[in-house]
């Protein structure tokens, strides 16, 4: 068999479909000091998705003559989010800020991803010079954005009032590895097409941040001034991938 068409440098561009698959939420508010006003919340599992956009680049040798190593990088230039969502609040054990028959709800939350890249090496088999079939495996890095919500609404006796959140957003920055299997083909002088799926496995996201509180906080018949800390955690975060698209084998 002639050296393969795929041998040294490419560049591809691709889109199809990602599936993200957002773990079980838990969340926690403390006051310190504390005023019994300590709450918790927690929300199921969420998927969301929707067509990436993904830039690649690098590179193979042919190791034998059926045999390349490859090794590449890509960029997913398009945020994935979820749907705005709401949570029920309740109190932390031991704690009575909020009054029994009265529900607290808040509104907005959002969580997204952006800025994927991924590092990997892709070993392929020449089924002849014009086509190959390979798998990759690597490290896979995602920015992830929890978008706090922007109001609360609490109902009592029937009447709800819904009030501004300080609202706001975290971000943090997930690691995690990569698996993946393609296929490319030949078009024509060194224009190629190619299908492949990828699956990313990621670190679960987490996130804490602190707000003062106003003084003179009344509540219960407390007045104190102090700092709320609240927590918010994901169980896990994956990613499915299909996608197609064209490249140059140069």
């Amino acid at each position: 068999m002639a050296q393969s068409a795929f041998q040294g440098f490419y560049g591809q561009i691709s889109t199809g479909y990602e599936s993200n698959q957002l773990g079980a939420y838990s969340g926690s508010s403390t006051e310190i000091p504390n005023i019994k006003t300590d709450t918790q919340s927690s929300r199921a599992s969420q998927t969301f998705g929707g067509a990436p956009l993904v830039f690649g680049a690098g590179y193979y040798w042919q190791a034998s003559e059926k045999w390349l190593i490859g090794a590449g990088a890509d960029y997913s230039a398009l945020s994935q989010s979820t749907s705005s969502y709401s949570q029920n609040i309740n109190n932390a054990n031991g704690n009575t800020g909020i009054a029994s028959g009265t529900t607290v709800t808040t509104n907005g939350s959002s969580v997204q991803l952006s800025n994927r890249f991924n590092l990997f090496i892709t070993p392929g088999y020449a089924i002849d010079k014009d086509k190959l079939v390979y798998v990759k495996a690597g490290y896979s890095q995602v920015s992830t954005q929890y978008n706090r919500a922007t109001s609360v609404t609490r109902t009592a006796n029937g009447i709800a009032t819904t009030t501004p959140a300080t609202g706001g957003n975290q971000r943090s920055n997930q690691g995690g590895y990569l698996v993946g299997v393609g296929y490319k083909q030949i078009i024509t002088s060194g224009l190629y097409g190619f299908v492949e799926g990828n699956y990313m496995g990621y670190s679960a996201p987490s996130y804490s941040y602190t707000s003062a509180t106003k003084p003179l906080n009344t509540l219960n018949g407390v007045s104190s001034s102090g700092a709320r800390t609240s927590t918010a955690s994901f169980s896990s975060l994956n990613t499915y991938q299909v996608l197609v698209g064209l490249g140059y084998a140069f």
